[in-house]
Parts: C-alpha cells; structure tokens; sequence
C-alpha cells in the first residue's frame, strides 16, 4: 500500500468516526429529551394524584359544610315559624287582655267623671283629678302596646289613597294648639296645597306623635309643621326649639320606652312608646323618616310621602257632634246595653247625673223582657259590641229598631279596636266609641243625636 492510499484511508476512517459521533450525539440527545419527558410525564402524574387527594378533602369538607347549612336553615326556619307563632300568638293575647284590661278602666273612669261633676271640696276634686290622669296614662299605654303589637305582627293593613294633606295637619295642629299656648310656645304651620298617598289614619297618628313629642319637650320658642313639594315628593317637616338629641341617642330613639336625657326636664315625660310606634307605621306606609337635630338647639323630623296626582277623598260625610251642646239631657230616654256590671252601672250613674232617664240591660234576653214589661221607646241607645255568649250590641240593635223605629240612634261602645268591628258599625249606619269612653265625647254626641231624633219626632 503506498503512502496516498494509506493517507485516503486514514481520512476515510476520520469521517466515519465523525459520523457515527454526530449518530451518537443525536441518539443521546433523543435519550435525554424523551427521559425529560417521562420525568416531566410522571411529576405531572404525582401532581395529578396530590390534587386529586386535594380535590377529595376540600369536597369532602364542602359537603360537610353544606351539611352544616341545611341543617342551619332548618333550624332558622324553625325559629322563624316559632317567633311568628308567638308574635301571633302576643297579638291575640294582648287583643284579649286589652278587652278585659279597658272595661274595669271605662269603669273606673266613669265613676270618676261622675264624682268630679259633684259638689265636692277642692282636696276632693284635686284627687279624683289626680286619678284621672292616672287612669289616662294607663290607657295611652294599654293602647300603645296594642299598636306596637299589631305592627310588628303585620296585622295593619294600610288603606292608601289620595288624602287631603292641608285639611289633615290643620285637624293635628288646632288639636295642640291650646297645649302650645298654655306653655307660652309659637305655633306655626307652612303649608302647600297638595295631596298625598298615604293610610289616613295611620299618617294621622305618625304626625300627631311628632307634633306631641315636640310640644311636649319644647320649653320655650315654638314648633313649626312644615309640607312642601321637593324632588318629587311632599316632605313634611315637625321642627321644634326643644332640647334637642345627642348624637349618641339618635340611634336608640325609636326603642321602646327609651328617653333621651333631653327630655327629663319636660314638664310631662310620655311613654317613650310614641316614636316607637312612628318607626313602625312609616315602615307599614312605606313612607322615609329622618331625623336631625342639636343638642340644646332642637329637633327636625323629616317624614317623605308619595304626592297623589288623584283627587283626595272626601272625609266621612257624616254630621260631626256638636261640642257646645248643653250640659244636662233632661228628659232624655237612654237605654244602656252592656254585659259588665262595674261599667254598665258606672255609665248608668253617669247618664243620670246629666238628668236623663237611664234604663240599663245586660243581655238580648234581658232587653225582651224588658220590651214585654212596656219599655219607653229611647231617643238613643248605648250598646256594648261584645255581648255574653256571642251576642253584639248589632244583635240588640235588631230587635231595638224592629221593636220601635227603624231609624233609632245609637252609639256602639267597644274596646276592640280592630277595622272588622269598625266595618259592622259603620255598616249598620251608627256611631261608633271607643272604651275608655271620653265623658265629654259622649255627652255631645249624645246631645247630637237626640236633638236630630227629637227633631225628626
């Protein structure tokens, strides 16, 4: 072999060399990538695994929580059925308290009304005025009560219409205004003629509980009743120069019987059940309340109503009584229908101190007996709505009017206050009184009615 061939070998060999290290290279590389691979390959399947246990734990610990949940609810649920038993349950109970509660107090204020009207000395008539003003304060609270009651229970059902807003806030201000003067106070009302949509009634109360709170409080200055349009809606504003709310109390002035340190001097403390009783009928009215106010300064209550864009509706069309009817109703005939002793006697004794000719019954068979023994025909009636096993004063007025005159008066007296009883009395064309029963309201509608029926005779 000469030297060339042997040197041709040589490279030959050299490029082989180079080419299965260039093989070898690669085949290393595709080692190494598919080793990364099966290494990235299997920490993804030990991530899988570690999230799946994961995965497993967190859902294990969700439907437990869920668990938790229902059985929660559940017992929410529970409770929310027991609080609405028991709230029912108070309604009902004070309902019937109420009734048992206000005839001994009609009674008691009854007798009370006949002995201030005798001849007594002035410790006497300072204590039964005394008695008085005590008995009316159990009252404002027996009924204050009631109304929370029937609030919180949903047992209000507002009647919203269009209401003549102006005729409304001046019936609440003449009411004050002797109040305001007797304390030397300015009373002021602004106000635009506009309606609004509102419960009457409801809206009655809410304005005469602000307009009481700031007479009450207010020592010197005045209170203002403001109604004017703005922003859409009718804002009535009660304004008073009182002592004003510390900041701190503006959060707990709605809770019953909660007094602000303000009013402490006042020369008549309330219930501290009247703003209460706001809270919870602007709430039923769907109505805004705000208050603002300064301490040493006074106070703003700030109520927001719907302006109606419909006519009001008329008031109740029928004859007012006269309050500057004559003091005595001599030569009335009064029948008195009411099954409870102490009031039936107390209201009797009453009747006849104003000269009238008083003849009283307990029951529908007690006012037959009476007819068959020749019972005058009444110039008016006074019956009591709940009657001894289910009668009503409705029932006794039936056979009163098939007995003499269609068209005899009467006035229906009842300490249940609901519109249901409300609704038949009205419905049967006569009045209707509240118990306890104002001395001074019975009189002059009685006279109201007996001059119409003397008239009509």
């Amino acid at each position: 072999m000469s030297l060339m061939e042997a040197w041709d070998g040589s490279d030959q060999l050299k490029r082989r060399i180079e080419k299965l290290e260039c093989v070898n290279r690669a085949l290393m590389d595709h080692v190494e990538r598919a080793t990364d691979r099966q290494g990235t390959a299997y920490s993804l399947f030990q991530t899988a695994i570690t999230l799946d246990a994961q995965v497993r734990a967190r859902t294990e610990e969700l439907t437990e929580l869920m668990r938790s949940l229902e059985e929660t609810n559940r017992a929410l649920v529970a409770a929310k059925e027991e609080a609405e038993l028991a709230n029912r349950s108070k309604t009902r109970f004070l309902a019937a308290a109420s009734h048992d509660l206000l005839q001994p107090l009609n009674a008691t204020q009854l007798s009370i009304s006949t002995l201030a009207d005798m001849n007594l000395g002035p410790n006497a008539l300072a204590i039964a005025g005394q008695v008085e003003r005590g008995l009316k304060t159990i009252e404002e609270l027996i009924k204050a009560l009631i109304d929370i009651s029937k609030l919180d229970a949903g047992a209000v059902r507002p009647n919203v219409h269009a209401v003549d807003l102006n005729e409304l806030i001046e019936e609440i201000v003449e009411g004050f205004e002797p109040m305001a003067a007797r304390k030397g106070l300015r009373f002021a009302i602004r106000l635009k003629d506009m309606s609004v949509e509102s419960d009457p009634v409801l809206l009655k109360r809410i304005l005469q509980n602000l307009v009481s709170n700031a007479v009450r409080y207010t020592r010197r200055g005045g209170v203002l009743v403001r109604a004017r349009p703005k922003a859409g809606q009718c804002v009535i504003d009660v304004i008073d120069t009182g002592p004003g709310i510390a900041s701190a109390d503006l959060g707990r002035i709605y809770d019953e019987f909660y007094r602000c340190e303000g009013a402490q001097g006042a020369e008549s403390v309330g219930l501290g059940l009247g703003l209460s009783i706001v809270k919870r009928t602007t709430l039923a009215l769907g109505h805004g309340l705000q208050v603002t106010s300064r301490l040493g300064r006074g106070t703003r209550f700030r109520l927001r109503v719907a302006i109606a864009h419909g006519p009001a509706r008329p008031r109740d069309s029928r004859a007012q009584p006269d309050h500057a009817s004559r003091t005595t109703l001599a030569g009335a005939q009064v029948l008195v229908v009411e099954n409870d002793a102490a009031a039936r006697e107390a209201l009797c004794r009453l009747l006849a101190s104003w000269e009238a000719d008083v003849s009283g019954v307990r029951s529908l068979g007690e006012l037959a007996e009476a007819f068959s023994a020749g019972a005058a025909r009444p110039h008016v009636a006074i019956l009591d709505y709940h009657l001894d096993g289910g009668e009503t004063g409705l029932d006794a007025l039936g056979q009163l009017r098939a007995r003499f005159d269609p068209a005899t008066p009467a006035i229906v007296t009842t300490a249940d206050h609901s519109a249901e009883v409300a609704d038949r009395v009205r419905a049967a064309g006569v009045e209707l009184i509240h118990k306890p029963i104002k001395p001074a309201q019975l009189r002059a509608l009685i006279n109201h009615l007996i001059g119409g029926a003397r008239h009509a005779g």
